[in-house]
């Protein structure tokens, strides 16, 4: 009852007020740089999603959305430097895209009073609600994406590792390294041997990698790599005969992008992921309908349904959500950063909600809370087929271990709250 009033009033309150200003959606994109093949979808599905909560529904509670672009070129100090120069437009949240960047924003966001959503990337220990009240990192991190790995090669193996060799090829910089910890914890756990191989920026150069891994041949190769990295070490992988399936990249390293230029060879390469892929899926149709034939795609309409665009799309989703969150709490449409703080920690995922969305499985189920601001840590797979050229999710959003990930949190949590002085607000 007390929901159905508030939206009452937040309905009559906008009847009779004056026009508000747009809800602002800052993109920190990169459409140019060594990774804008990834960087180009991703920032379409996000402005075309709230393209057509404007064209469709008239924005967010009555309220139109405005999309404010900004090129980092995936560079770190013109990351912040997009910050600095759009968070006075009255930004709701920020999306940085790279952990470089975000690791950077993390106290300024926080010192500004404006919320950060890192999803699936940056520094996994803001899951961490009672020391990282502005970071967001939901539905999965990356010790999850380690966890999630090492699961569904647990369930695909009789549930024991015991005496296997897994390698990890990783992107030598913070993003590439985040995994080695849980993974030599989960190494520890279940009895396998970790041999970890750094790739160095931007990875074109992989040779010796892979001929230590022809010559260890260990059981499973996983990575932690992004743009043209991902090619090289598909291509890489293909050219010494090692078998696709039991090669399983992070959610960064399964694109269209990433598999195409190997053609046959990349055939049943895995990747994980915490979204659905392809385009069968309701929203599709309206977003065929209001944004691309209407002419408003962000791009030429070409990256519809790629994995790039999808997890986009799914971004804007969720801050759109959070938004209707913010509106519903505060009773108000017209939200500040502050708000949107809040509706992101009362955001609660549904598959009631995302089918009503026309996202019915589209992604895990979630629930965020002042203590987690990471979710419920669901992590499903992917698999390539290279002669139809699509991604196919191949297992459900499973639970990762919590048992390895949450002390390993605790630590990295504490720590950064003891050298910041951050006291207990949960």
């Amino acid at each position: 009852m007390k929901l159905k009033l508030a939206t009452m009033a937040l309905g009559a309150a906008m009847a009779a007020g004056p026009v508000m200003a747009d809800l602002v959606f800052p993109s920190l994109s990169y459409r140019t740089g060594p990774y804008a093949a990834g960087g180009i979808p991703f920032a379409d599905g996000y402005a075309d999603y709230f393209t057509l909560l404007n064209e469709r529904d008239g924005g967010i509670g009555g309220v139109a959305t405005k999309v404010i672009e900004c090129e980092t070129g995936y560079n770190t100090e013109k990351g912040v430097e997009c910050y600095e120069s759009t968070k006075g437009e009255g930004s709701l949240v920020y999306q940085p895209l790279s952990t470089g960047i975000t690791y950077q924003l993390i106290p300024k966001t926080t010192a500004d009073g404006i919320p950060m959503h890192t999803m699936g990337y940056g520094r996994t220990s803001a899951k961490n609600g009672d020391v990282f009240s502005h970071t967001f990192n939901y539905p999965a991190n990356y010790w999850d994406g380690a966890s999630g790995a090492i699961n569904y090669l647990l369930d695909t193996n009789n549930g024991d590792l015991s005496g296997k060799k897994i390698a990890l090829v990783y992107h030598n910089s913070a993003y590439g390294k985040e995994p080695i910890r849980t993974l030599e914890e989960l190494s520890a756990k279940h009895g396998f041997e970790l041999v970890a191989l750094p790739v160095d920026h931007p990875g074109q150069e992989q040779k010796s990698q892979w001929l230590q891994i022809r010559r260890d041949r260990p059981d499973f190769v996983l990575m932690w790599g992004w743009g043209v990295m991902n090619q090289v070490a598909v291509q890489e992988a293909a050219n010494i005969r090692y078998p696709m399936e039991n090669f399983i990249g992070i959610w960064w390293s399964g694109s269209e992008n990433d598999v195409l230029p190997a053609g046959e060879a990349a055939n049943g390469y895995k990747a994980l992921t915490f979204h659905n892929v392809g385009t069968d899926f309701p929203v599709f149709d309206d977003l065929q309908k209001y944004v691309v034939d209407a002419g408003k795609a962000a791009g030429a309409g070409d990256q519809v349904g790629t994995v790039l665009y999808n997890r986009g799309l799914y971004a804007a989703m969720l801050a759109a959500e959070a938004a209707k969150k913010a509106q519903e709490i505060h009773g108000t449409a017209d939200i500040t950063p502050a708000m949107m703080r809040d509706g992101m920690e009362a955001l609660e995922i549904t598959e009631a909600k995302m089918t009503e969305l026309g996202l019915p499985n589209f992604g895990p189920t979630f629930s965020v809370s002042c203590e987690n601001h990471g979710g419920d840590a669901l992590v499903g797979v992917t698999q390539w087929d290279a002669t139809n050229k699509t991604w196919s999710l191949i297992s459900e959003f499973k639970a990762t271990d919590g048992d390895v990930i949450g002390p390993l949190i605790n630590e990295d949590s504490g720590a950064y709250a003891s050298e910041n002085n951050i006291g207990s607000r949960c």
